[in-house]
């Protein structure tokens, strides 16, 4: 895409994909049910001390923002590389395209029920030592984080890649990557702030992950079906069309 301005009808739509395709990440299998223990670890206090309303508690929120910030990190350099990759292979994007399509459609399937593949059933976690309970350790935890989760978030982190190298551009492929930190990241800092609130609603996230996997692959599936078919252009046609306003925007 050519790089006329950072927000268009295209951005907008790729970015509310990356911003619900980050918050999936979280509540993904091998994430979601390790969020309180990651969270009293980072703060250096117990899971009983996570559940008061003490400094601990005020600790641990200060320790999940440079967990975030880590995470962070690392998606905004894969967005910069993943941009400079689109340019390099500008005149082949359409097979590319086609490829990438392909790829993301079959993970789908996968979360969908439809395939097995084994590789994505398995976490691939990095240790990052003895860290917990100061700001240097959670932002070397979230740099952890982003590079040892792959099997788990890759299908999603791949999907929002795909986008970025599509869109050659550099700030707007580090925007893309950005959103996607934030739909994966902010949750973090929600439960860390308000988790003795929130444990009920996170067992029921935990009792329906089997569906939450099944919407997951979906949005998979239908992000690769539309990048197979060129479905993203026209979606941001029918976008400018319809809220003219957005052609004024970037």
């Amino acid at each position: 895409m050519l790089e006329t301005g950072i927000i268009d009808a295209g951005f907008a739509l790729a970015a509310l994909i990356a911003l619900f395709a980050g918050l999936l990440s979280f509540l993904s299998p091998c994430v979601l049910p390790i969020v309180p223990p990651y969270l009293a670890y980072m703060g250096g206090i117990s899971m009983g001390e996570l559940q008061g309303d003490g400094a601990g508690r005020r600790r641990t929120l200060f320790a999940a923002l440079f967990f975030v910030l880590g995470l962070s990190t690392v998606f905004l350099l894969l967005g910069a590389a993943a941009s400079a990759f689109g340019r390099m292979i500008t005149p082949w994007m359409d097979w590319f395209n086609t490829g990438a399509g392909i790829v993301v459609m079959v993970f789908g399937a996968h979360f969908l029920g439809v395939i097995t593949l084994p590789f994505l059933n398995r976490e691939a976690r990095i240790d990052a030592g003895d860290k917990g309970g100061s700001a240097f350790g959670a932002y070397i935890l979230g740099l952890a984080f982003a590079f040892g989760w792959t099997p788990c978030i890759g299908p999603q982190l791949g999907m929002i890649l795909s986008l970025v190298i599509d869109e050659a551009s550099l700030t707007r492929g580090t925007a893309l990557l950005a959103v996607y930190a934030a739909g994966l990241g902010l949750p973090f800092l929600i439960v860390a702030a308000f988790l003795p609130r929130l444990t009920g609603f996170m067992g029921l996230l935990k009792r329906h992950m089997e569906r939450i996997e099944r919407v997951m692959g979906l949005l998979l599936w239908t992000i690769g079906l539309l990048m197979l078919t060129g479905g993203f252009s026209q979606f941001s046609y029918w976008l400018l069309e319809t809220f003219p306003a957005l052609a004024l925007v970037g």
